[in-house]
């Protein structure tokens, strides 16, 4: 009753409180200058903010569809792919039907949230595929490490902290953030020892802390004993004049765990031998299970130490393979992997390109994999291939290094053949061929990817287009995700040189696929302004099609690559044509 009964204190003694805590920790260095004075503006300001509106979820993708996406920068993990993508799916259009048709059974009682656990590996690609999807999707995604939780027993501060972080990710957006993903890494590390007699507090304690939010829960903004928060909260009542409790709820929020469980292999083992004792049992050898994980049930989860209460929380599980070497070098192979396109940039950061051989992709995907890191073994092994090349270059005039095998197993010999005048044509050559072989690698991968591409950046993956990309990409530093998108950006203006010119001319003209890829490739190359081309084709055409429009009587035209290159040889075909079909002695 006390509590309930006690005198809230006013802005002004709130603020002397925190004043006076801040002055004791941080003496002089920090003051609070903010005079509690209130304008009819900043009472206005932001009124809505606690009575804000759900955002539209506009997500109808299907688990096929986020596959297709997943294929494009993930190599190998069929398998988990297919049941992240299918069971992320599900979640999120089960949050955009009960939003958008109010559906009741969306709050009933024991509803369980797809919530996921990943086993596998270290660098398998767990948090790059979660990151991958979480953008996809367009909610805010933060991500945490198991092993910090312990640090704060089972009090679970650490675990709420993270769906705070959710909202600064959705830029202070708490209906957004309701909506978002808490990735937690390294989970395998809180479960209690089975060593151990008697309660290990401390992990089982984190488990247990994360059991609400998992669930459904109301997180409160307002930090108990933190200065800064109580700050934010006098900012906030100053523009709203509101002392409203922010509170986020956990109910939409999608947790996925992740570890690499290497202690558990031989507790499935033990239960799949026991299943298979017995007359006529096959004897199961340990070195004959392969991928044994993929066997996991609750029960081993629960016998490798966590509670059955925080299993139950888990029910869809992924299980990632081993890369292998091959995997390895598919990754650096990918135009879409940072790996390469990031020690790219470091050279362009001196002016210099830099092209890489295929034989020195398998050399380097070789040596990542005897590190057994997984694909985190092979920064390593950029790194330290490329270093001494990265020190010397940019100390000379260098700007095109073509990164071989050979050149990079004799890195001093080849530092001195690079810097040789005499020998420039030669390197030359070798840049120019691989260069091609980029040009060629990328033509493959759009080819192989041409319907999804077109279909995420609606844009049709026309033949010439691809050859735009490709040769795009081996200009450029650049992912083909952005090359596409600024191609699609040009698409866009170029088809409005269609609408100027009918509504300057009352003459329809109708720019083909390869017209208009002819135009954005010297856009891209010459850094022509579009407003340029717009003028050439207005000079170009105009007469012309005003002509064989009287001649013809037609008002619509359709503008070839060709039609741009020789206008009046296009203008002349057009009339020439008319003049042979046509029976009327007066058309000339």
């Amino acid at each position: 009753m006390n509590e309930h009964n006690e005198k809230i204190p006013d802005p002004k003694e709130l603020e002397k409180e925190i004043s006076e805590f801040l002055a004791k920790k941080f003496g002089e260095n920090v003051k609070i200058v903010s005079p509690m004075v209130m304008t009819q503006e900043a009472m206005l300001d932001n009124t809505n903010e606690s009575g804000k509106s759900k955002p539209d979820i506009n997500f109808d993708l299907r688990p096929e569809e986020l596959i297709s996406y997943l294929d494009q920068y993930v190599v190998k993990q069929d398998s988990a792919k297919a049941i992240l993508a299918t069971k992320v799916c599900t979640h999120f259009n089960r949050i955009r039907r009960a939003v958008e048709s109010d559906d009741s059974m969306a709050s009933m009682v024991g509803r369980i949230k797809n919530n996921v656990l990943m086993i596998g590996p270290t660098g398998v690609g767990k948090t790059y595929i979660i990151k991958l999807i979480a953008n996809k999707i367009g909610v805010p995604f933060v991500k945490g490490d198991a092993t910090k939780f312990s640090e704060t027993g089972y009090v679970g501060g650490d675990v709420e902290d993270l769906v705070r972080d959710l909202v600064r990710e959705a830029d202070d957006d708490i209906e957004l953030a309701q909506y978002g993903i808490i990735y937690i890494d390294e989970i395998d590390k809180i479960a209690s020892s089975r060593n151990l007699i008697g309660a290990d507090v401390s992990r089982t304690g984190v488990q247990r802390a994360l059991l609400k939010p998992m669930e459904e829960t109301e997180v409160d903004l307002k930090v108990p004993h933190d200065p800064i928060s109580m700050i934010q909260e006098i900012e906030r009542f100053r523009k709203t004049g509101k002392r409203d409790k922010r509170t986020v709820n956990t109910g939409n929020i999608l947790f996925i765990m992740s570890g690499a469980f290497t202690d558990l292999v031989p507790i499935i083992q033990k239960r799949l031998s026991k299943q298979d004792i017995g007359f006529g049992a096959r004897i199961r050898k340990t070195d004959e299970e392969i991928d044994i994980l993929k066997n996991i049930r609750s029960e081993d989860l629960t016998q490798f130490g966590f509670e059955s209460e925080f299993v139950g929380r888990l029910p869809v599980r992924a299980v990632f393979e081993h890369l292998t070497e091959d995997d390895l070098y598919q990754i650096l192979k990918n135009p879409n992997n940072p790996i390469i396109l990031g020690k790219k940039l470091d050279f362009a950061a001196y002016g210099i390109d830099v092209k890489f051989e295929d034989r020195l992709l398998h050399t380097l995907a070789k040596h990542a994999f005897a590190e057994n890191t997984g694909a985190r073994g092979l920064v390593s092994a950029v790194e330290e291939a490329l270093l001494d090349f990265e020190k010397k270059l940019p100390s000379t005039d260098i700007e095109k290094f073509p990164a071989t095998a050979a050149f990079i197993e004799n890195p001093a010999a080849s530092l001195k053949s690079l810097t040789d005048i005499s020998l420039a044509q030669k390197t030359d050559t070798i840049y120019d061929q691989l260069t091609q072989q980029e040009v060629e690698s990328i033509k493959g991968y759009l080819k192989e990817n041409k319907n999804n591409l077109a279909e995420k950046y609606s844009l049709t993956m026309t033949s010439s287009r691809i050859d735009l990309v490709a040769t795009c990409y081996a200009k450029n530093t650049l992912d083909i995700g952005n090359i596409i998108t600024k191609i699609k950006s040009f698409y866009d203006e170029i088809k409005k040189i269609e609408l100027y010119f009918f509504k300057n001319h009352d003459i329809n003209i109708v720019l083909e696929e390869d017209a208009i890829d002819f135009i954005i490739e010297q856009l891209i190359d010459a850094s022509l302004e579009l407003k340029l081309v717009y003028q050439k084709i207005d000079r170009d055409f105009q007469h012309g099609l005003k002509l064989a429009r009287e001649k013809i009587n037609r008002n619509r035209f359709f503008i070839t690559r060709e039609a741009l290159l020789d206008p009046e040889a296009y203008i002349g075909g057009l009339i020439k044509d008319v003049v042979k079909s046509s029976p009327d002695p007066d058309i000339s």
